[in-house]
């Protein structure tokens, strides 16, 4: 994971988040001017059927976006927006959210433009994400939910190395209907040493 910084300044993910580079994407902080483009990727019909409702206007997602950037500041939670590289827009969007005020236990949630289905960059954008998770913020346990029937959402989490550790019945209303949930969930040490070993192993 390489991070930009300002100079001389101590980092605080508080005061704004770094920049995040992959090789094929840059997660940074959201923006308001990305309102547009996550209206575009985020609101079509193929993308909203497993997440929790999404704004439907511009306006909405700027509100989103003003949102997330308070919650940042106060150190409830944080949001990446999700840049492939070739792309100056935000494609989609990652966010992790304390479940206590130590911000030990978090939740995240994440969405991706249908374009980008199937091109590796959620992999990717996925594990900086979590190392920054880990490493940065200091989480201890970084929890996802996934309707059972999101068959593409829950084979990512199982080859980010997420377990499963039970079904949440009924716990996601959606147009006056409610599913069941998948409760994931990956733990620092055991991320770290699944990392350390894939790195002895193949490089």
């Amino acid at each position: 994971m390489e991070t930009t910084k300002p100079s001389g300044h101590a980092f605080d993910w508080h005061f704004g988040l770094p920049t995040l580079r992959g090789t094929t994407l840059t997660l940074r902080e959201v923006r308001p001017d990305d309102a547009p483009s996550l209206l575009l990727m985020l609101g079509s019909e193929e993308v909203a059927e497993f997440v929790s409702p999404l704004p439907n206007t511009v306006e909405g997602f700027s509100g989103f976006i003003a949102e997330a950037l308070s919650e940042r500041a106060i150190g409830r939670s944080f949001c990446f927006a999700v840049v492939p590289y070739g792309y100056e827009d935000a494609m989609g969007v990652f966010q992790v959210r304390g479940l206590d005020a130590a911000f030990q236990s978090a939740e995240w949630g994440f969405g991706l433009g249908s374009p980008f289905w199937g091109s590796g960059i959620f992999v990717e954008a996925a594990n900086l994400v979590i190392e920054f998770s880990f490493k940065v913020v200091g989480v201890n346990r970084l929890e996802a939910r996934s309707i059972t029937a999101n068959r593409r959402g829950n084979s990512a989490l199982s080859k980010l190395g997420a377990l499963q550790e039970g079904v949440l019945r009924r716990s996601f209303q959606r147009d006056g209907r409610y599913f069941d949930q998948i409760l994931w969930s990956i733990l620092r040490d055991e991320w770290h040493a699944r990392n350390q070993f894939f790195k002895q192993k193949f490089h």
